[in-house]
């Protein structure tokens, strides 16, 4: 397999890595810093370097756009300009809308890992990073190819990560709420915190487990977060109004001293927090007892991200999936993986898309 890489900092030196080692996929990086691409040739995250985009994706079966967050939409635009007619291209970033006009191209389906690390640059890449992670997937029904979803689904399992369907409005949604609002609250809470200091370079005698891990993300990289926060405006600014809610309640108990109001509202953050990492906010945990079942589906555009949708909206990740077409190539065979336990879950949800489903 021919993997083209379009950035190649740390995410997208980590794929390449995962591609060469892994799966062994021969992979081509482009990055507009030269000295970016030399250093991942060094470090064996590249096979070859591309001197622009176009001769980067011009063979490639996969390619992955991991351009910076403000370069993201272009970058992708000219991947599909330039890539082969039955390839399919990804990207990495953390906020979809930036790419719905490229959803209506059948090859492109917009992704994001849920990996990261501390340090960036292609110099801390690792072919471990998606290990047991989750990569957020975004096909478009009616238009993502089938066929190119399982080839994008069986190489990001190779990869040690677990594919997750979701649509691209949803996903922008629980973007703001899980990773940019804790970044802003982050960046308030230390600002906040710093005005009680008489001087600026005055530090707090001693400061609690409970802030060091509220403030850890505070002040991350200002050229990625600042387009992070400013192509995801809509849903942020959404969840922070309903935080501003929330806050009014929760001041109200304190200053009339509802002393019950205040222990019950402790106890459902509680128990919502079990259930919510209990379920990986995805559905479903790696190491379970595995179920197969299967579905006829016509061949056309788009079938597939609707059961991988449909699936991801009730909280079961696909484990597994393989396409089988028939003679005709008029329909096909979807053959899932599912954990036991969400098996009826699954069958309900691709019955209510009026497709036949028989458990093997």
């Amino acid at each position: 397999m021919k993997v083209a890489i379009l950035g190649v900092g740390l995410i997208g030196g980590s794929i390449g890595l995962a591609a060469r080692t892994r799966v062994g996929a021969e992979v081509c990086g482009y990055d507009p810093d030269a000295r970016v691409r030399s250093r991942a040739l060094a470090l064996g995250a590249l096979d070859s370097e591309a001197d622009d985009l176009a001769s980067a994706v011009a063979d490639a079966e996969v390619v992955f756009a991991a351009a910076p967050v403000g370069a993201l939409a272009q970058t992708v635009k000219l991947a599909l300009q330039a890539a082969p007619a039955r390839c399919v291209v990804t990207d990495v970033g953390s906020t979809k809308r930036l790419l719905a006009d490229a959803a209506s191209d059948e090859r492109f389906i917009g992704g994001h890992p849920l990996a990261g690390a501390e340090t960036a640059g292609v110099e801390n890449a690792r072919a471990d990073l998606f290990d047991g992670a989750a990569w957020y997937l975004t096909p478009a029904k009616g238009s993502t190819s089938g066929v190119l979803y399982e080839r994008l689904y069986s190489l990001l399992r190779g990869f040690g990560a677990r594919p997750v369907a979701i649509e691209a409005g949803a996903h922008d949604r629980l973007m703001a709420y899980v990773s940019h609002l804790p970044h802003v609250l982050a960046n308030l809470l230390v600002t906040q915190t710093s005005g009680l200091l008489g001087e600026p370079s005055e530090r707090m005698p001693m400061v609690g487990p409970s802030f060091r891990d509220a403030t850890r993300v505070a002040g991350a990289n200002t050229a990625i977060w600042t387009d992070i926060y400013m192509s995801n405006s809509d849903a942020l600014v959404a969840g922070i109004d309903e935080l501003l809610v929330r806050l009014q309640e929760v001041r109200g108990w304190l200053d009339s001293g509802d002393a019950q109001a205040i222990g019950e509202w402790n106890e459902r953050a509680r128990a919502a927090r079990e259930a919510l990492l209990g379920a990986g906010l995805t559905g479903g945990a790696e190491g379970e007892l595995v179920r197969e079942l299967r579905t006829s589906v016509p061949n056309r555009p788009g079938v597939i991200a609707e059961i991988a949708l449909a699936l991801g909206d009730c909280g079961v990740n696909i484990l597994d999936l393989v396409l089988s077409p028939s003679q005709d190539n008029r329909q096909g065979t979807v053959a899932l993986w599912v954990a036991a336990d969400h098996l009826e879950r699954a069958s309900a949800a691709i019955t209510g898309l009026g497709f036949p489903v028989v458990q093997a």
